[in-house]
């Protein structure tokens, strides 16, 4: 340290019990009570448009592509299941009743009653929908190129044998 330089003065410790004088405690509380009761910003966080929407406009409409899911043919063959089933549900529904009041019938025999006709529905329902996709298998694709075309066929093998199988996918030209 530099001999002309005084020594570092610390701060004197404030007492343990500090009281502030009256001027202090009022200007302290009006303060915290000006902060309460202080507005907050009117910042908008959301907006609403309460405008009538017109009933129509003059943009022409849109067309909008057909993305379904689920293929034509598979939906109609789970239409024609559901319908069947309702149905067969009913028809078996109509035999149990015409059974009960001939005599005391059980529930097996009802359903044995009905079960040849489920199963010649249920086959009626496969073939068409087997006929339906090979229908539709029929699809010829046209590739055309312009310019010189390299076509590769590459072999990718992974063999996996054993209890525990370590896969080593090795790629043959």
């Amino acid at each position: 340290m530099h001999p002309n330089t005084p020594p570092a003065s610390t701060p004197e410790p404030l007492p343990p019990y500090a009281r502030m004088s009256d001027a202090q405690a009022n200007a302290e509380a009006r303060r915290i009570i000006a902060d309460a009761y202080r507005p907050t910003p009117t910042t908008p966080t959301s907006f609403r448009d309460t405008s009538p929407l017109p009933a129509y406009g003059s943009a022409p409409p849109v067309h909008q592509d057909d993305r379904r899911i689920v293929p034509a043919w598979a939906a109609g063959t789970a239409v024609a299941g559901i319908g069947t089933g309702a149905a067969f549900v009913g028809i078996g529904c109509g035999i149990w009743l015409a059974c009960k009041g001939f005599a005391a019938v059980t529930l097996t025999s009802v359903l044995f009653v009905t079960l040849p006709i489920a199963a010649v529905a249920a086959v009626t329902v496969a073939i068409g929908s087997a006929l339906r996709g090979f229908k539709t298998t029929r699809t010829e694709t046209h590739h055309h190129y312009s310019g010189p075309v390299r076509q590769e066929t590459n072999t990718i093998t992974a063999p996996a044998y054993g209890l525990i199988a370590r896969n080593r996918n090795e790629l043959r030209p």
